[in-house]
């Protein structure tokens, strides 16, 4: 729960950076928190899809679909292969036995909640300094569609990946999606910057 009047919308991480948070996560034992970030930041899902998945759905598969919670729209994820191995490190560090659960139970066998998850965010921020105002689970999302901006914004295609974007983000228009991955904010304080003194 965020605090009366104040401002709770989640930033994006650098791609260099998320993916240094993943691989750090796992290198320190915390196999779950690197695999749910990775999942976050390759999949571009919601934590409430996120959190509904199981091994059998993301082990050993090229793809799978996803009923959105929010929209009730169907979704087929295609999983990276660099990230597939990812996944496979985490099941095989995990002593994971039972492919039908959930990849992100709690102790007591039922699925985290958000506000754990966020919880724990906040500490993962803090031990590994991670520079980045507002950090939680919308943070993830929020990458996956920046990174992929960024990577055809680079190839003369940022207009078309925009529309991409808000296609599988299930937004209403682009100008939406532009907002939400935060160029509309980059712009208008661009404004700002192009002012002589």
């Amino acid at each position: 729960m965020s605090i009366r009047y104040s401002i709770a919308t989640a930033d994006y991480l650098p791609w260099s950076e998320a993916m240094s948070l993943v691989r750090k996560l796992y290198k320190d034992g915390n196999y779950r928190m690197s695999l749910l970030l990775g999942c976050g930041f390759f999949f571009g899902l919601r934590i409430s899809d996120l959190l509904k998945l199981s091994w059998a759905q993301i082990l050993r598969q090229g793809s799978f679909t996803v009923i959105e919670q929010k929209t009730g729209k169907r979704r087929v994820i295609r999983i990276n292969n660099g990230f597939q191995k990812h996944i496979q490190d985490c099941h095989t560090a995990m002593n994971i036995i039972d492919d039908t659960q959930h990849c992100f139970q709690n102790r007591y066998g039922g699925t985290l909640s958000i506000q754990r998850i966020n919880r724990e965010l906040k500490e993962v921020k803090f031990k590994y300094r991670v520079k980045i105002d507002h950090f939680s689970t919308h943070t993830m999302r929020k990458t996956w569609g920046r990174q992929i901006w960024e990577q055809e914004n680079a190839q003369g295609r940022g207009e078309m990946a925009l529309l991409k974007l808000s296609e599988l983000m299930n937004h209403s228009a682009p100008s939406i999606t532009r907002r939400y991955i935060g160029l509309r904010q980059q712009e208008l304080g661009e404004v700002y910057d192009s002012l002589m003194f």
